[in-house]
This record gives structure tokens, sequence and C-alpha cells, in this order.
């Protein structure tokens, strides 16, 4: 008589929305069906999280408090994830997490090393999977911090790096910014510049009528 496999969810999670089209769920997706398909497991379920940071709580995971009606609702007790920090990257959120789950019985097993994270009889394994998470909480910092300082020396090389781009910074911008700063200098006033700008048929960035106020907001 064959046996039946042993069914599980899968819970994945990507922390910026630019990631969502990206390779972070494929390759999710492949780890956890390859550990799956070693160890007899069926996999009858996918949660995602898009765009959510590994430091959010639950209850601001719609993924994964989906995740966990489905298995207050059925007999699945059994979660796979690529890694740890898929779950969590801050190390207090992680253990939150893996203790609502360990609430209602089930085991969530990290697909990369056939880690049992919520296996609580060996005091070892308690602190691997901490040190697991104390680890992907320290990478997380040093990203952070990374992109700070990155983005403070382009500030400082090019005087801005975030926001939306000025008037002037495309292509095809700068006649535009030239011609109203000619116009300036012969002492227009910016109602004659709009005039000035819409009669020589010179387009604003959004393709509208140039404004009184679109102007000033360029000449301040």
């Amino acid at each position: 008589m064959a046996t039946q496999p042993i069914q599980a969810v899968s819970y994945l999670r990507v922390s910026s929305v630019g990631q969502v089209s990206g390779d972070g769920f494929p390759r999710q997706r492949e780890a956890i069906q390859t550990y799956a398909e070693r160890n007899g497991i069926q996999i009858v379920g996918e949660f995602r999280d898009e765009g959510v940071s590994g430091t959010t709580e639950h209850a601001d995971r719609e993924g994964f408090t989906a995740l966990l009606e489905r298995i207050a609702g059925n007999c699945v007790r059994l979660v796979l994830v690529e890694r740890s920090d898929r779950l969590a990257r801050d190390l207090l959120v992680q253990e939150t997490l893996l203790n609502s789950l360990m609430k209602l019985g089930v085991r969530v097993i990290d697909a990369s090393s056939g880690l049992d994270l919520t296996d609580e009889s060996d005091p070892s394994r308690r602190l691997i999977r901490q040190v697991l998470g104390a680890v992907a909480e320290h990478d997380k910092a040093c990203l952070v911090a990374k992109l700070r300082k990155a983005r403070e020396r382009k500030r400082i090389t090019e005087g801005r790096c975030e926001g939306r781009k000025p008037y002037g910074s495309r292509v095809g911008e700068d006649r535009g910014l030239e011609r109203i700063r000619q116009l300036k200098a012969q002492g227009c006033s910016l109602r004659v510049i709009a005039t000035t700008l819409n009669a020589e048929g010179i387009p604003s960035r959004g393709g509208k009528a140039w404004s009184f106020g679109t102007v000033a907001r360029l000449v301040r």
C-alpha cells in the first residue's frame, strides 16, 4: 500500500516591491520544491508577502496571516521556507512568528539547510536558529548602512539622489529650462513666460500647458 505524502504549505517573502518581478520568488519556490521532492512532501498551498520587510510583525503581513488561517482550518502542519531569513530578518520577529505557528502544532523547515526551526527538544538547534536570526538581522543592518552611505556620497557629488528629478534633467528639457532663464533675464513676468512657452510649443514635463504655478516652482 502506497504511503501518502506529507502535505505542507510554503511561505515566500520579498522585502521590496521592486523584487516582486525579479528572481526572488522563483528562487525561493525552486529551493522549497527541491526539498519537498527529496523528502516525499507534497506542496498543497503557497503563501507570499510582496514588498514586506523582514522586520514586520505578522499582523501586517497579509500572506502570513492567510497562512495561519489556512493552517487553522485544515490538517496541514508543515510549513516550508527557503531560508529562515525569508520568515524574518529580525530575531524577535522571527521568534514571534515561529511561536505563533508552534502554538498551532506546526513545524517550520528551512529548505536550504533542512533545519527544523521549530524543534525545541534540542537546545543546540534552538541556539543555531537564533544565531541564524541574529546573523540575518546583522546583515540587514549592514546593507541599510551601506545604502545610506552610498546615498550620502551621491548627494555630495550630484546634489541629490532620491525623489523626482528636477525639470531639465531629462533629455529634451534643457531647451525649456534655457528659454525660461532667457525670458526671466529679460524681465518677463511668470505669466508672460508661461504664455510664451505655450506659444512656442515647448512641452512641459507632463505634456500639459504651462501655467503660472509651474513656472513659479521652476524659477524658485
